[in-house]
């Protein structure tokens, strides 16, 4: 690639690591923001979780819309959106403003990401360009997570207001580049105008999408209120059969139906929902157990977890050498086993293991998502043709958002249920909930990520299965198709 090219993707990665960093400088903030602003409990939990909302709630709208609006207006416009609803929470005086201002934050990063992930699918050439591009974009996403802890402990020591202010000063660097950068490009609509859109199925889709999200984010929230839960459920679940028969019935569908049953996209989407899920749960309940048992500072937990980060380096040095020799499926097996590896590892942690014991675990975590992230993300859009490649991105950040908060709602649920055993077992002993006892509630929610690494594995294994299927079927095709001239001239080659 040229110059401009790597200054193309610098910039379009810019905006992933942008959209980790500054969920992982928010989740770092939260406790001071609370205790500032005086938040109740339920408050701070929605200030996080209104962003899931939006973010997951919107994606694959906005994957779709970068397609029929055009990949590049939709990239300046939401980068532009996020900019702006970064800077006015760092303004906010009450909790209602925080909630606002990080749903329209995250709805911004739901039309921002899946038009990066498709400029990137459409701008570099279909293989190992491509596939290099791809890569770095996944080792970029994982560094900004990873980094955004550690400066997010940083930016909060001075004041959690600049956790809000400093995406603004790179998002408004990263605007002003791809203003230069990003070609001129028209969408699918250019032409017909809105009237080719299909806005029914775009309001059931992201009716369907919020309700499922707000569904999952309950799960989290209140157990307890179980009625409005399965409500929003039921809901959802009308909205997409709803959506299903709007599409099948449009001329121009928002999203081509088809595009669900195959096999190589719907394998990779379902791998990157449990991957990424088992990944955000692991890390949730370290965390946890870092602070709430060991008694470590939000920074000492950052710069303790940091080492996860090595997929930053990973990615894009040590994965396209392994993905252009065993090919992206092999690597992604390699991916789960290693993912399963970590977490196992970890099953037994005790009461006060030292920094040593938890290192290898927390390295081999990161080194699977090197292996798995990026290679799920080229097995998800290759197949896929250069007018649905905003749709195939929408897709995958729907399924990593929804993977993300699923694993951590069903970290949380387990744990709450088995503290909640454990609590009933230490009045009847005890009196009292001790350390052992929430350090057994601990290693149970970890059976979680395990549990979702294990079912990604053999899912894997499947799509790993089917590549060798049709290589084998396109290698004897390929064998029979040259053996036909040969039969034809009585198995010798016509002088001819």
């Amino acid at each position: 690639m040229g110059t401009r090219a790597w200054a193309l993707l610098l910039v379009l990665c810019g905006t992933i690591f942008l959209e980790g960093a500054d969920i992982a400088m928010m989740a770092i903030a939260i406790p001071s923001i609370r205790s500032d602003l005086g938040l109740a409990t339920d408050t701070a939990a929605w200030v996080m979780s209104s962003y899931v909302l939006g973010y997951a709630g919107f994606t694959l709208l906005g994957g779709r819309a970068a397609d029929l609006l055009g990949r590049r207006r939709m990239f300046l416009l939401w980068l532009a959106v996020f900019l702006a609803f970064s800077g006015l929470g760092g303004f906010a005086t009450e909790g209602w403003m925080l909630v606002v201002a990080r749903f329209v934050t995250g709805m911004a990063a739901a039309f921002m990401t899946p038009a990066a992930l498709s400029l990137i699918t459409t701008s570099y050439e279909r293989g190992p360009q491509r596939d290099k591009a791809l890569l770095v974009y996944a080792g970029t996403a994982a560094g900004g997570f990873s980094l955004g802890l550690v400066i997010g402990g940083l930016l909060t020591s001075l004041g959690w207001r600049w956790v809000f202010f400093a995406p603004v000063l790179m998002a408004a660097a990263l605007l002003a580049a791809a203003v230069r950068l990003i070609p001129h490009q028209d969408g699918q609509l250019a032409h017909t105008g809105l009237r080719g859109f299909d806005l029914p199925g775009a309001i059931t889709v992201a009716g369907a999408m919020l309700l499922a999200a707000y569904t999952v984010v309950r799960l989290e929230h209140d157990l307890d209120d179980w009625p409005l839960t399965a409500a929003s459920a039921l809901a959802a679940l009308v909205l997409a059969v709803l959506f299903v028969a709007v599409e099948r019935r449009c001329p121009n569908p928002l999203v081509r139906l088809g595009i669900l049953r195959e096999g190589p996209v719907a394998r990779a989407n379902l791998g990157m929902l449990l991957f990424v899920g088992a990944f955000f749960g692991f890390q949730f309940v370290v965390t946890l157990y870092l602070q709430e048992l060991r008694g470590w500072s939000a920074l000492q937990t950052a710069i303790a977890l940091v080492i996860m980060g090595c997929d930053a380096v990973l990615a894009p040095t040590l994965t396209p050498r392994l993905v252009a020799r065993f090919g992206h499926a092999r690597v992604v097996v390699a991916g789960f086993v290693l993912a399963v590896a970590a977490y196992g590892l970890f099953l037994p942690v005790g009461m006060d293991w030292p920094y040593l014991a938890m290192l290898p675990t927390l390295f081999v975590a990161g080194t699977a998502f090197a292996l798995a992230y990026g290679p799920l993300t080229i097995a998800a859009t290759e197949r896929v043709g250069d007018a649905e490649q905003g749709l195939a991105s929408g897709l995958l950040h729907t399924s990593s958002q929804f993977g993300s908060a699923i694993g951590i709602s069903a970290v949380t649920a387990v744990y709450g249920l088995a503290s909640t055993g454990s609590a009933a077992t230490g009045s009847a002993s005890s009196g009292s909930t001790g350390p052992e006892e929430t350090l057994s509630a601990f290693r149970t929610a970890l059976v979680v990520p395990v549990a979702m690494v294990a079912a990604g594995l053999l899912i894997s294994i499947l799509a790993l299965r089917a590549v060798r299927r049709a290589s084998q079927v396109s290698s004897d095709s390929a064998s029979q198709t040259s053996a036909k001239p040969a039969q034809r001239s009585g198995g010798m080659a016509s002088p001819k």
